[in-house]
């Protein structure tokens, strides 16, 4: 592992508050190396400084572990496995399912479960909409799926009853809370601070209407 990588990594965990084990420590560094190495190859991510992508990638997917519920996660357009990945391997107890569609990226999820051995973390490579997993989820993750709108519907039928989407958000999108469609509110505006990032960021908590 590269030592300022190391260094900026322990540095933000300690910022987050998370003790983790050397083990998990190494994974999420591993995760880094394999997302520059496919880089050089496929476009997975306009992030290619990996001392960036601690902050941008790591740090900011960890930013959201305090606010997931339940057992059964779902991380909606995984993208390079953030957030997914990032939690999968800081928080084993819990299931990750990465939901991803576009073929090298999936391929990329596999490769990366299956080199740092991760078997709480499985992926579905399909698109949102089109995914019906066997159980619903108790928390449904997105970073960028533009608006609430529209992940509530892509991923809305993921939720189980009582289940969550949470949209982790740059500024609070007060005209996207008022824009929600019938049916869903938001619970909770979650403010979340990210180490090594200046930018405003929070975390907007879904919940279905109870009747």
């Amino acid at each position: 592992m590269d030592a300022e990588v190391s260094a900026r990594l322990s540095a933000g965990l300690d910022a987050l508050g998370l003790s983790l084990a050397p083990a998990q420590v190494g994974a999420l560094a591993a995760l880094l190396a394999e997302l520059a190495d496919w880089n050089t190859r496929f476009n997975l991510t306009a992030i290619r400084d990996p001392l960036e992508a601690v902050n941008k990638h790591i740090l900011d997917s960890l930013a959201v572990l305090p606010h997931l519920r339940g057992l059964a996660v779902a991380d909606v357009g995984s993208g390079a496995g953030f957030p997914g990945l990032p939690l999968a391997i800081a928080d084993p107890d819990r299931r990750f399912c990465l939901i991803e569609s576009t073929g090298k990226k999936a391929r990329f999820l596999h490769h990366v479960i299956a080199r740092l051995e991760l078997p709480n973390v499985e992926v579905a490579a399909v698109r949102a909409e089109s995914c019906r997993p066997r159980q619903p989820f108790d928390c449904v993750v997105a970073r960028a799926l533009g608006s609430l709108a529209e992940f509530v519907r892509v991923a809305g039928h993921l939720s189980g009853q009582g289940g969550r989407l949470l949209a982790m958000k740059g500024k609070v999108p007060e005209d996207e809370i008022r824009a929600l469609p019938a049916g869903w509110k938001a619970l909770a505006v979650h403010p979340v601070a990210v180490p090594g990032l200046d930018a405003e960021r929070c975390v907007v908590e879904l919940g279905r209407v109870q009747a």
